[in-house]
């Protein structure tokens, strides 16, 4: 028997005379595979997925979250952020009193990405979000990345709400401790950052740190504090606010009602998706849930729902108070009711900002060190990270190191250059997960190993009789059954042709075989559908990059844009086509995205579009982000992840068939020995061993 590093392919004939069948010759693919494995063996570690135990709901973290609770979290984490960071900020340079529309916009896109969430945090409620529910569909590296992008989410966040925290304060002393700084401290004028550098919002996120690091029952005891303060606030803003607004301020005298007309309010839609970030946390806190399967997605919706409606109301309120481009971005809704005459009011919007923006610093700050845990958990993140400290029980190091970077990011980089930079982590880590969707939903079922022992001997399993197969079968066999009704025998001859069609998910269709069998019979369970998801992705990156850039960038004829716009657009609607021909995993009792994949496949277009619609420079910075995280990969990640270390040693295998006395033949699959010890007699066939896979030709 012949060993080397491939595979040993047999071929079978026959012998006249006796009618026995014969093995006739061996062939190895040893040379061919030799220059190509390491090739292979390396797409196959990127790649790699990740597996679960049996009990998905077995955790070290102690589960005491109610669907309350959730909510409530994620509530305060979308809230309290970017109401009063985004309302002024977008109004006044990117969509005026329109940023109502991008607000209503950004939160429709938003849902259809909280619905795969929401999916994802039911079915696998593990702590990690994005980072895990890629690592579970899509593959290693796909996963390190988002896991990579939802850290610079998190300090992004962070340092952008400090940075805010840090302009709310400033305004109720009359921007003195920027007049301050500017004068004995310093200023900068280098460009692509801040004019001044923040101490203020620093020193916020460093003192945050510390207290974060106490453990989670002093970060929980001031959460409950400030959140209390921010809803009081929030409800003060909209009935004093509706009691002073102008109408005259959405005239066409100030500009009117969408002045940057409808770029700048798709504009502001990208900028605002920073808003409902919050909904992330509900997924990232799924492990500590009662019952996630059911909680997640009612707190999804609920926590939406409230965001969503908020927003809408406050812009309309900011812009209905006072002229839109005399809005002050660092502190709009303060200074709206300063200029208004009531510094009372300006004084109290102030403080119940800082304690909502306290609120979302407590957030990050807490659910970041987690992203981190759970990756060095993994092995592709430096393992210090991993260390809990055995009297905080909290990752000290990872919230010393990441709650410092926070603080750097503030000190340097402006509130406007941090939201849009925030922004294009969002978008991308919201088209993963849609794309994780229905790769997953398509995805063959992995058998346990009961089921693949089972299997290897019966390659085509038959599904187990329901009750009507019984029934069917006791009348085929002779015994005869009265039907209540016709239509009882119309739904019985029903379900049983449904049970007959049913196929393994990721295969065609039955109703599509005669038509497409042809063409994609012969391909693997969900290997249609994985192509399909790359041409999906494709094709809506080339149709949003016509729609953004044709006009002005590439200055394109029209007929030029109409043809790509059609022609991108087929091929959109062909891949979702594609992937809906094929056969779904079963419903299960848990939460699942409707319309799949239709909802996954428009919010991957609508985050690709937005994230186009983003500046240059964004894109840049992102870009160097990314180098620097695959760097970290390659050159730590993908040589400690814990899922190659579980991977068991490859043997090569031979495969032998032997003639039964009944004259089946049987194919027996061994592993071969090393040379040192195959150097047995020549013509000696060693006998297959308990471990050899046996399955009927």
């Amino acid at each position: 028997m012949a060993s080397g590093s491939g595979f040993l392919i047999t071929g079978v004939g026959t012998r006249s005379g006796s009618g026995d069948r014969l093995l006739i010759t061996t062939v190895t693919m040893e040379n061919c595979a030799r220059g190509c494995a390491p090739g292979v063996r390396f797409c196959q570690k990127l790649n790699r997925l990740k597996t679960l135990d049996d009990d998905v709901m077995a955790t070290s973290l102690k589960r005491c979250l109610s669907t309350v609770d959730l909510a409530l979290l994620g509530v305060g984490g979308m809230v309290g952020s970017g109401l009063y960071v985004l309302t002024g900020t977008v109004a006044k340079d990117t969509a005026g009193p329109s940023v109502v529309l991008s607000f209503l916009i950004a939160g429709i896109a938003s849902l259809m990405a909280a619905l795969c969430y929401a999916e994802f945090g039911a079915r696998v409620p593990k702590t990690g979000s994005a980072y895990m529910f890629t690592y579970l569909s899509m593959g290693e590296i796909w996963a390190f990345l988002i896991g990579w992008n939802v850290i610079l989410e998190y300090m992004i966040g962070g340092a952008a709400v400090a940075r805010a925290w840090s302009g709310y304060l400033d305004s109720i002393f009359n921007h003195a401790i920027q007049n301050f700084t500017e004068t004995h401290i310093m200023r900068w004028d280098v460009p692509f950052i801040a004019h001044y550098p923040d101490l203020l919002a620093a020193g916020i996120l460093l003192v945050a740190t510390l207290f974060i690091s106490f453990g989670v029952r002093v970060s929980s005891l001031l959460n409950h504090i400030f959140s209390v303060v921010s809803m009081v606030v929030i409800v003060f803003i909209l009935i004093f606010g509706f009691i002073l607004a102008d109408p005259i301020n959405w005239s066409m005298k100030e500009g009117g009602f969408a002045p940057f007309g409808l770029s700048g309010v798709l504009a502001g839609t990208a900028t605002c998706f920073y808003a409902f970030v919050g909904f992330d946390v509900i997924a990232a806190s799924s492990e500590e849930a009662k019952n996630p399967q059911k909680a997640v997605p009612i707190a999804t919706a609920i926590s939406l729902a409230l965001a969503t409606t908020a927003y809408i109301l406050v812009s309309t309120v900011l812009t209905l108070m006072v002229p839109w481009h005399t809005l002050d971005p660092n502190s709009a809704l303060s200074d709206a009711f300063f200029r208004r005459g009531y510094s009372w009011a300006g004084f109290i919007v102030a403080v119940g900002s800082i304690c909502a923006m306290n609120t979302v610093l407590l957030s990050n700050l807490f659910s970041l060190p987690r992203i981190v845990y759970a990756m060095a958990e993994d092995g592709l993140f430096f393992s210090v990270f991993s260390r809990v400290n055995p009297v905080t029980k909290v990752p000290v190091i990872a919230i010393m190191v990441f709650g410092s970077l926070m603080a750097l990011l503030a000190l340097i980089f402006d509130l406007e250059a941090l939201v849009q930079f925030l922004s294009i982590g969002t978008l991308l880590a919201y088209t993963f997960v849609a794309a994780s969707i229905i790769v997953l939903r398509f995805q063959p079922e992995k058998s346990s190993s009961k089921q693949s022992s089972t299997s290897s001997s019966n390659p085509n399993p038959e599904p187990s009789p329901t009750a009507s197969d019984v029934q069917t079968m006791a009348q085929e066999s002779g015994e005869l059954k009265e039907y209540e009704s016709f239509s009882d025998k119309l739904q019985l001859v029903e379900m049983q042709k449904k049970t007959k069609e049913r196929r393994a998910p990721g295969q065609l269709k039955a109703y599509w075989e005669p038509h497409l069998g042809r063409v994609l019979g012969d391909c693997e369970p969900g290997e249609v559908v994985a192509f399909s998801v790359l041409a999906l992705l494709v094709s809506a990156v080339s149709l949003c990059a016509v729609l953004v850039f044709g006009n002005n960038q590439l200055q394109l004829p029209v007929w030029s844009i109409s043809l790509l716009v059609v022609v991108f657009g087929l091929a959109f609607l062909l891949s979702i086509g594609l992937i809906w021909v094929h056969e779904q995993q079963p419903s299960t009792k848990t939460f699942q995205v409707p319309l799949v994949p239709l909802i996954p496949g428009a919010s991957i277009l609508l985050n690709i579009f937005l994230m186009l619609k983003l500046s240059a420079l964004t894109w840049v910075r992102f870009s160097v982000w990314l180098v620097v995280g695959l760097l970290v990969y390659f050159g730590y990640g993908i040589w400690h992840s814990k899922e190659g270390l579980r991977e068991p040693q490859q043997r090569d295998v031979a495969a032998r068939y032997v003639v039964l006395p009944s004259g089946s033949l049987v194919e027996t699959v061994q592993a071969v020995q090393p040379d040192a010890q195959s150097e047995t007699t020549p013509g000696h066939t060693p006998a297959p061993t308990s471990e050899d896979q046996q399955g009927k030709r």
